[in-house]
């Protein structure tokens, strides 16, 4: 959510902070701007829209300058426009801020600044930073931030330059992500890799209640009174071309097609096929404490919420243990039963998602072991957590999650096979678990090449209002899975059901304009399905199945058939969503829709 660049050094820094925005437009913004020092004070410019609305107005009123900050903003206080588009000045015009997150007591400070006379200009909870600085600037400018910090509450990740002292950019995180680009004789901060990745692979990863001071020689990381910290410099390992679309129309549509080498390399190094297990070394995990579990947690948000569903079925299934998943929105607001013998499992992609970290940390207040699945090397979650595995997906640049998805239920699948060889889950069967993980990628390219039939699909239901998503067992997450992805980026409503509660309300809705997606693989509740599938035929309704073989008892009941391989129950979710994220891509590309970046949607919510 939202995006920060800045830039202290010897080159002209506009095109550089433009440079960074589009690299980091894949987060979800809604306006634009930079501020730039030009050698006599600071000057503005900020646009509403897409990035290239803010490019006119730099086309028809140029800054020039070897330091700034620039943001994509997502709109939380006031609606998108130029006047609360980021950055904010203060009211001498000294003080220029950007910030992602939320200043919970905006208002109280809003109400002192306005009674020592300042003018507030914009809706926004961000202004109030601009004149706190200004107001307490008696000093270098790292003096005046952390003056400002002591009375900000909330959640922010800050970049502030001043004309009173320039050649600095002092940058403040506290639950917004946020980093130190480092360079040879120029420094960056930003709060997404991506945006630096062209200009240094070297970054320092800001924790909680640092605070950085950044020039053009060197950096410093401080505390909140003023002492220094040590903080390691990390390495990015992927290059510029996992955030480049290689010819592909859409980053989603690269992404989908993505999915056997990114399924292969959450396996990689990790499945034992002779001994059927997994070795993650990662999770820091004794084989006592393996054994001490009592209860899983898993607690995640929306696409990764649903990966958890299914995990919570592998544990059970496999390891006998009592598992609990939670919306990580939910589970920090209620009294969760918690003991140092249970696991939470915390999942998310970007390993920034507030509400996910927040129920971590909860987790780990009252005694349990936390357990991270991230994709992103050097995210919060993966450093507060006490184990973790790392996705290895790379970079997942479209809103909508797609191989994030698949490479975390992989990953639950190896937590899985590991956890249940350690307790009760014979070699036998552990071998064939780990065979048919390992039969994934070339499963998911022949599903992959049935993409020209789902393309026709999608043609003859582009104009549907609704559809409804059905399945059963590991395929109710499925369902929905496939209809979250149709209506992100389509637009269309959808919802996802377990297939027998049809009857108990969704049936009413059942007519000739109603298209029903079946996820009906060939498993223990196929049969089940089929009779759910003749309800819908027997009431009008347009039915497209996903299954797994020729099935006669589908003779006739299908007006579209999407065949997948077959494999184990428990890996079945990782083949039937390709198809589901296909046709959702196609009907949103037919009705025009921005695909990549859907409206009022971010990548990373880092906000409650």
């Amino acid at each position: 959510m939202c995006g920060i660049i800045g830039y202290v050094g010897p080159k002209p820094v506009v095109p550089l902070l433009i440079e960074g925005l589009k690299r980091m437009e894949y987060r979800g913004y809604d306006s634009s701007g930079v501020a730039v020092l030009n050698g006599s004070g600071i000057e503005a410019r900020r646009a509403p829209g897409k990035i290239a609305a803010l490019e006119a107005v730099l086309d028809a009123h140029p800054i020039n300058g070897y330091e700034g900050i620039a943001h994509t903003r997502w709109a939380t206080h006031g609606a998108p426009s130029e006047r609360n588009a980021h950055p904010h000045l203060s009211a001498d015009g000294s003080v220029a801020v950007v910030h992602n997150g939320i200043i919970e007591n905006a208002t109280a400070l809003r109400g002192a600044l306005e009674e020592l006379g300042y003018k507030f200009i914009s809706e926004t909870d961000t202004e109030v930073v601009a004149h706190l600085v200004q107001e307490l600037f008696d000093g270098p400018l790292e003096e005046a931030v952390l003056g400002a910090l002591t009375k900000i509450e909330g959640t922010y990740g800050l970049a502030v330059i001043s004309s009173r002292d320039p050649g600095k950019i002092v940058a403040a995180r506290k639950g917004s992500p946020l980093l130190v680009g480092v360079g040879n004789g120029e420094n960056f901060v930003a709060s997404d890799p991506s945006a630096i990745l062209s200009h240094t692979r070297e970054v320092v990863y800001l924790d909680d209640g640092d605070v950085a001071v950044v020039e053009k020689g060197g950096y410093r990381v401080i505390d909140a009174h003023a002492e220094p910290i040590p903080r390691q410099v990390d390495r990015i390992q992927w290059d510029l071309a996992a955030i480049e679309r290689g010819g592909y129309d859409h980053f989603m549509l690269k992404e989908i097609y993505e999915q056997p080498e990114s399924v292969g390399n959450t396996m990689r190094g990790r499945l034992i096929l002779d001994d059927g297990n997994a070795k993650l070394g990662g999770i820091n995990l004794t084989h006592e404490q393996l054994l001490s579990i009592d209860n899983v947690i898993i607690t995640a948000c929306g696409t990764s919420w649903h990966s958890a569903l299914i995990g919570e079925m592998m544990i059970e299934d496999l390891c006998r243990i009592p598992v609990e998943v939670e919306y990580a929105s939910e589970f920090r607001y209620k009294n969760p039963i918690v003991t140092d013998r249970t696991l939470c499992i915390v999942i998310s992609q970007s390993g920034e998602t507030a509400d996910t970290l927040a129920a971590m940390r909860e987790a780990k207040r009252r005694g349990a072991r936390t357990l991270g699945l991230v994709n992103v090397v050097g995210s919060t979650i993966a450093r507060e957590d006490d184990g973790g595995v790392y996705l290895h997906a790379g970079p997942e640049i479209g809103v909508a999650s797609t191989k994030a998805f698949t490479s975390q239920v992989v990953a639950l699948a190896l937590f899985t096979l590991k956890l249940a060889r350690k307790r009760a889950l014979s070699v036998v069967r552990g071998r064939e678990v780990a065979q048919a993980m390992q039969d994934l990628p070339e499963q998911i390219r022949a599903v992959l090449a049935t993409a020209p039939a789902i393309e026709r699909i999608a043609e003859q239901f582009k104009g549907a209002a609704n559809f409804l998503y059905l399945g059963r067992g590991y395929n109710f997450p499925t369902a929905l899975e496939g209809a979250l992805k149709l209506k992100e980026i389509s637009y269309i409503h959808a919802e996802g059901y377990p297939a027998a509660e049809m009857k108990h309300g969704p049936i009413a809705l059942i007519d000739e304009n109603m298209p029903v997606v079946f996820v009906a693989p060939h498993d223990s509740v196929f049969d089940k399905v089929v009779s759910n599938i003749q309800e819908v035929r027997a009431r009008g309704g347009r039915t497209i199945a996903i299954t797994s073989r020729d099935e006669p008892s589908l003779a006739g009941l299908l007006d579209h058939e999407i065949r997948i391989p077959e494999t184990e129950a428990m890996l079945s979710p990782i083949l039937s969503v390709v198809p589901l994220q296909l046709l959702a891509y196609y009907i949103a590309v037919r009705r025009g829709t921005n695909v990549d970046q859907p409206r009022n949607l971010a990548k990373s919510v880092t906000v409650e």
